[in-house]
């Protein structure tokens, strides 16, 4: 062991969900070790947005949102492959930061609640037995009371676990790639745009010190049809929309290259694996057109605390932890996830797409009972 003593959580993935996790139980007097593949400050695939259902939540957790230059975003645009577009007030609205800046400042919040962060360091197995964990890591072998996966979109552990998400054949929900710019543009502050294309859509936002995040999602598909040039695609098959011609045309591009992600997937997945509970992307992922995705790992990082504290405090076993943990889980994300596979669905059908956009002009209220579905209430 790299350790004399165990831990109480190990948290694999040091994400939105997992950071989060670690400070709730280190602020309780917990012992908790969490582990990041990368070091911090660094970039993710994210389109950046938050709902402000999550706002009181981080600033508990001691996020100060207000010093960060966080932007506020009130009305979503929603555009065609052909430039059609409606626009509507958000019924919560949100605000912008990029994960750079709010990764690297939870990471330091945990640091300073006595979480032990290894960063570079990658989980290669995890093994359980005797009502404890073994954590085989790039750093050493470790042992925890609890563990809990943050680590994303896909892992080698999905892969090692043979999860079934990570182990189907492409299909219409996990054949996705992610591709994100910081910019520069001539943008409305309090905007969110979301602009269609052939078989995928981009989003666009205010971040924090006058920046932009554009981030797209397409088939992998597109992107072979485009000989594997990131480049060429846009030219070809996202600047067929005029918005999107006019920002890949006129913006300002803070990077040389983009971040990319691949083999996104956006089924169905299991909430606990070999009695890990799975937190964030790693327990299932909403389509990024709802805009929820980072509050939902936030939201359940709040849910698993809960219940493994009350575990840790010896007042529910472990086996009806993971069940109230999972039942917790579906019934405030469940649906939304639902939710999300239709309007996705929907996104990605040029037709249906321009027929919601003239319906949305004429009835807006159904427009914002579609948001709803997606989201949630402050907690």
């Amino acid at each position: 062991m790299q350790d004399d003593f165990t831990y109480d959580l190990a948290v694999v993935g040091g994400g939105l969900a997992g950071l989060s996790l670690s400070i709730q139980l280190a602020r309780s007097g917990h012992k908790v070790i969490v582990f990041e593949k990368e070091k911090y400050p660094f970039h993710r695939v994210c389109g950046e947005y938050i709902s402000n259902e999550s706002w009181d939540f981080l600033e508990s957790l001691g996020v100060e949102l207000r010093s960060l230059g966080v932007s506020h975003i009130k009305r979503l645009q929603v555009s065609d492959v052909h430039g059609n577009f409606f626009e509507q007030l958000l019924p919560l609205g949100g605000f912008g930061i990029s994960r750079y800046k709010l990764d690297h400042q939870l990471a330091q919040l945990a640091k300073e609640n006595n979480v032990t962060i290894h960063e570079q360091t990658r989980v290669n197995e995890i093994s359980y037995k005797d009502n404890k964990f073994i954590l085989a890591t790039t750093n050493g072998d470790f042992e925890a009371t609890f563990t809990a996966a943050g680590f994303g979109k896909r892992s080698n552990l999905d892969i090692k676990w043979k999860r079934s998400f990570a182990t189907a054949k492409s299909n219409r929900l996990n054949n996705y790639i992610g591709i994100k710019y910081h910019i520069r543009c001539d943008f409305p502050n309090d905007l969110i745009a979301l602009h269609n294309f052939k078989n995928g859509y981009c989003g666009l936002s205010k971040i924090e010190d006058d920046k932009y995040c554009l981030c797209y999602l397409t088939t992998a598909g597109n992107l072979q049809n485009s000989a594997n040039d990131i480049k060429r695609m846009e030219q070809d098959i996202l600047s067929a929309n005029p918005h999107l011609k006019k920002i890949f045309g006129e913006c300002e591009m803070l990077w040389k290259e983009p971040v990319t992600i691949s083999q996104i997937s956006f089924d169905k997945k299991s909430l606990i694996q070999d009695h890990v509970l799975m937190i964030g992307d790693a327990a299932g992922m909403i389509t990024p057109l709802c805009g929820n995705g980072m509050s939902m790992a936030l939201h359940a990082s709040k849910i698993a605390a809960e219940q493994i504290q009350r575990c840790l405090k010896k007042k529910i076993p472990r086996q009806e932890m993971e069940k109230l943990y999972a039942k917790g889980w579906n019934k405030l994300f469940s649906d939304r996830m639902k939710a999300g596979r239709l309007l996705q669905k929907l996104m990605l059908n040029n037709w249906l797409i321009s027929l919601t956009i003239r319906t949305g002009k004429i009835f807006p209220g159904m427009l914002r009972f579609m948001i709803r579905q997606t989201h949630g209430r402050p907690f």
